[in-house]
């Protein structure tokens, strides 16, 4: 017999190895694949960072508005014997009163902040739709602030806490992005750190 008749025979007996299903397939991909957090993709990052920071320039600049419009420098509503009121203030130093009257320096250091909250958008500390948010809410903080140096010296505040200085949307964005931020690192560094499902040790 010749070798040519065997190896045919050989391979009609053989059976065929199984093919992988698509369904298979497609689980085998699927695990394969990294996972992929809700709102990390570049779209979802643009539109959570472009929202935030649009919307809160939005907003700051509507309300500096109307209050420059209804109230004088200086005037509250309600009176001062409310603990809380809107109280037309302005401010032409940093925080809390630093820096007074030195406009060119602070119109120059936001300028750089706002190119360094740009910078950070684009490297984050953590994936996730709610970092892009929030460095959106302090790069439209440090905007709305920066337009009013650049057209007036000097920034417009109007919400007057008893024994704390009066403060804007713009201030209370970028508060409130720094606080998303670090609470943000914090968790997820934490999920890093706990062991998975998968490793952890099963009976039998």
């Amino acid at each position: 017999m010749r070798v040519a008749e065997v190896v045919g025979r050989f391979r009609k007996t053989s059976p065929a190895p199984p093919l992988l299903s698509s369904k298979r397939m497609q689980s085998v991909e699927a695990a394969e694949a990294p996972p992929v957090s809700r709102g990390t993709s570049p779209a979802g990052k643009a539109l959570a960072f472009w929202g935030a920071a649009l919307t809160v320039v939005a907003l700051d600049q509507a309300t500096k508005t109307a209050v420059r419009t209804w109230l004088d420098r200086g005037e509250s509503w309600p009176d001062e014997s409310w603990p809380l009121k809107l109280k037309h203030v302005t401010n032409s130093g940093a925080a809390f009163g630093q820096l007074q009257d030195q406009t060119t320096f602070l119109i120059v250091m936001a300028c750089i902040g706002v190119v360094a909250l740009y910078l950070y958008y684009r490297n984050p500390p953590f994936q996730h739709w709610l970092a892009s948010v929030a460095v959106g809410l302090m790069l439209g903080g440090a905007a709305g602030n920066l337009i009013d140096r650049i057209r007036a010296g000097r920034v417009t505040d109007f919400v007057k806490p008893d024994n704390f200085p009066a403060f804007n949307v713009a201030d209370s964005a970028i508060n409130v992005g720094v606080a998303i931020i670090l609470i943000g690192y914090l968790w997820f560094e934490q999920r890093k750190r706990e062991p998975s499902n998968e490793d952890a040790p099963t009976d039998g």
